[in-house]
């Protein structure tokens, strides 16, 4: 009846069998009735629920009664894991692969267990996806390709299935034979079986054989079953047999190497002079200039090469023959004319130098912090007579300068004449006539340049003392502070071991010669041109543990003004370094600076005077001045391997520029998407988010800024 759990115990020689007939019983009870009859200790998990039924139609031994136990657990989703100390642990087999268990054979088919399967033929990868299907749904498998074998978590029987399956498919039937070339190339001539054997695919498992191409030795290896490798081979001898038929001419169009500088290297290679051409008589031949393509002296050469090509030496291997190298300028191509050994030589350097060069990002920060601070405070008099004479202070850092203010009005008075007319009836009339001479406007120009040169605040007095004696006195206070905060970041890209550079600046013109008439007319001047700005020059050179070899030169210029007022001669600003250092990819190095501190104080003074105690004041001016620089030059290189990598970079740069300009105009298209789709007719890059741990993204590129300009 429904749960109902009733077990028969037998007598006499039957006494240690049991009738088992289980309907809808709890699982609880039930796995308690077997730790009774099988005596073992089971530790139920607390997800174990539910009900059983199980029937029997004849008695049970106790290892019969136990295998029975672990069928009905599996039909239920639960599993007898073993225990230390002989205890079974019962749990849902869902995610039991996972968990710990015993490793190697089981004593149930119905015991869960892992298992290590040594291959001996075929490779794990291949076994994997073979057996995979077979895996059951609480199953795992994975592949050891280091140790050439599979892990398999699974049932004990369903082991025993896939061991079985493993004895047919990983049979000794496989074999491997490499084959030396002496005529073709060894890539070349694996690519043609790979292509026919596989339809075209080109996958390199071509009828149940794999064939590698072994450059060094110029052979290949194939390996798969016997026949597929027997027939591969056959074909492979046929091949090389066939390429050894005398002289042939091959065009190799290059797509990352330059023909003009490939094309010495090749020559020296056979031995060939680069210079001059070689005769044919002497067994090898050249075109210096390698345009003419199909010149008489090639075809002389590769006629005289037949027979040497035909000849071999005593290993198998033909003798290099005649040759000839030669580009073809208009489509970056180089042609060769030789024997099969030359050819095969020739173009094993030519596809190892035809490679796509890495690239290199080189980003400059340049950071220049200025302070400087000025005071400047000072008297000047000026006490005179008309007939007596006079005396006066005048000091090189007071503007205005009370001589030149004096000197104006002096001229001005000097340059009137007054001339009085007496009328008849007595009355008196006085008329002022003015005359400007050279000196006088000489005058007149000193002053004004004084007074337009003058900085900060400055007050002055001027009075008549009795009838002939003048009085003067200016008095000029100046307080300056200027903070500057400069920082440039030219960056520029390159390919490795190109050099490389960017100017970001001016022409300067700069005389560098002058010369005169004899009667000091007809004026002649020479001016030279001169770059000012921002300069990066820069040679990067990837060596294989990632390092950059950096032959570098910085250069930050800008104009000071000329030498003085009288001069058109000019000042140029520069800081410039040029080194050679070594940094790795993506690192910042610091390449140098200069931290300077620089204070001035003058005072002038009349003797004496001067040092009178507070009355002092009046015959002194005094002067204090501080400058503080802080430049410092970095550098960080990025190599930029794929054409994923560079196009991620570009789209961060490109959509930094294309954030400034929506800033600029917000709710409008920024003018470079624009540009770039309706002129260029090409989608914008996507914007760039950089991810957290990608250390692939260089950083926010700052905005560069004129030398000299002051924040």
């Amino acid at each position: 009846m429904a749960g109902a759990l009733s077990m028969v115990v037998a007598a006499g020689p039957l006494a240690a069998q049991q009738t088992l007939n289980v309907r809808d019983a709890d699982i609880r009870a039930f796995i308690q009735d077997a730790a009774r009859v099988t005596g073992r200790t089971f530790i139920i998990d607390a997800r174990v629920q539910g009900k059983v039924s199980v029937v029997t139609d004849r008695p049970l031994s106790k290892s019969e009664y136990f295998e029975i136990f672990l069928s009905t657990m599996r039909a239920n989703g639960l599993v007898a894991v073993p225990a230390p100390g002989g205890a079974f642990r019962i749990q849902p087999v869902d995610g039991l692969a996972g968990q710990p268990g015993a490793v190697g054979r089981a004593s149930s088919r119905n015991q869960f267990i892992t298992e290590v399967i040594r291959l001996r033929t075929i490779d794990a990868t291949s076994a994997m996806e073979t057996l995979r299907p077979l895996i059951s749904r609480e199953g795992a498998i994975t592949a050891n390709r280091a140790g050439r074998s599979i892990v398999v978590a699974d049932y004990a029987d369903n082991i025993a299935r896939i061991r079985q399956v493993l004895t047919r498919i990983d049979r000794e039937g496989m074999g491997t034979e490499t084959i030396m070339l002496h005529n073709a190339g060894a890539r070349e001539i694996a690519t043609s079986l790979q292509t026919l054997m596989a339809g075209g695919g080109g996958d390199g498992n071509v009828g149940g054989a794999t064939v590698v191409a072994i450059d060094s030795s110029n052979s290949i290896a194939i390996r798969g079953d016997s026949a597929s490798v027997a027939r591969l081979a056959a074909m492979a001898r046929d091949f090389d047999k066939r390429a050894a038929a005398g002289t042939e001419i091959r065009v190799y169009w290059l797509e990352h190497a330059d023909a003009e500088k490939l094309l010495p290297v090749l020559q020296q290679l056979l031995g060939q002079s680069v210079s001059t051409p070689v005769s044919s008589g002497g067994g090898s031949g050249a075109t210096g200039g390698g345009k003419d393509v199909a010149s008489p002296a090639m075809a002389a050469a590769a006629a005289s090469a037949a027979p040497a090509a035909s000849s071999s030496s005593g290993n198998g291997v033909a003798r290099r023959g005649a040759a000839i190298v030669t580009r073809y300028e208009g489509t970056n191509a180089i042609v060769i004319a030789g024997s099969a050994e030359t050819q095969r030589m020739l173009g094993e350097v030519i596809r190892q130098l035809d490679t796509r060069r890495e690239q290199v990002l080189v980003e400059a920060i340049i950071v220049e912090i200025g302070d400087a601070a000025a005071q400047k405070l000072g008297v000047q008099f000026l006490i005179g007579s008309t007939k007596t004479g006079f005396a006066a202070t005048n000091y090189s850092n007071a503007q205005p300068n009370i001589l030149s203010l004096a000197g104006a009005i002096g001229a001005n008075e000097l340059g009137s004449t007054t001339t009085t007319v007496v009328a008849p009836d007595g009355t008196r009339t006085e008329t002022t006539t003015r005359t400007n001479s050279d000196l006088s406007s000489q005058l007149q120009s000193a002053a004004v340049s004084s007074l337009l040169s003058a900085t900060g605040g400055f007050g002055g007095v001027a009075t008549g003392i009795g009838n002939n004696g003048i009085f003067g006195a200016i008095i000029n206070a100046v307080k300056s502070d200027t903070n500057s905060n400069i920082l440039s970041t030219p960056s520029v890209m390159t390919l490795d071991n190109q050099k490389a550079s960017i100017l970001v600046g001016q022409e300067v013109p700069v005389t560098s010669g002058e010369a005169l008439g004899q009667n000091f007319d007809n004026q002649f001047r020479t001016v030279q041109r001169q770059n000012v700005g921002i300069q990066l020059e820069v040679k990067p050179q990837i060596n294989s543990g990632g390092a950059i070899k950096l032959f570098l030169r910085q250069e930050v210029s800008s104009v000071a003004g000329p030498v003085s007022n009288n001069s058109s001669d000019l000042i140029i600003n520069k800081r410039e370094i040029e080194t050679t250092v070594t940094v790795d990819d993506g690192d910042i190095l610091a390449l140098g600076g200069l931290l300077d501190d620089n204070e001035r104080r003058t005072i002038e003074k009349i003797p004496l005077l001067g040092d009178i105690p507070a009355i002092g004041q009046l015959f002194r001016s005094k002067s204090k001045s501080r400058s503080k620089t802080n430049l410092m030059v970095f550098i960080r290189p990025t190599i930029l391997r794929s054409r994923e990598e560079a196009q991620k970079l570009t789209a961060q740069r490109y959509g930094y520029i294309r954030d400034r300009q929506a800033a600029f105009s917000p709710g409008q298209e920024p003018a470079l998407d624009e540009l770039v789709r309706d002129y260029m007719g090409a989608v914008p890059p996507a914007p760039s988010t950089p991810q957290p741990g990608d250390e692939r993204v260089p950083p926010t590129p700052l905005p560069i800024s004129a030398p000299g300009a002051a924040k």
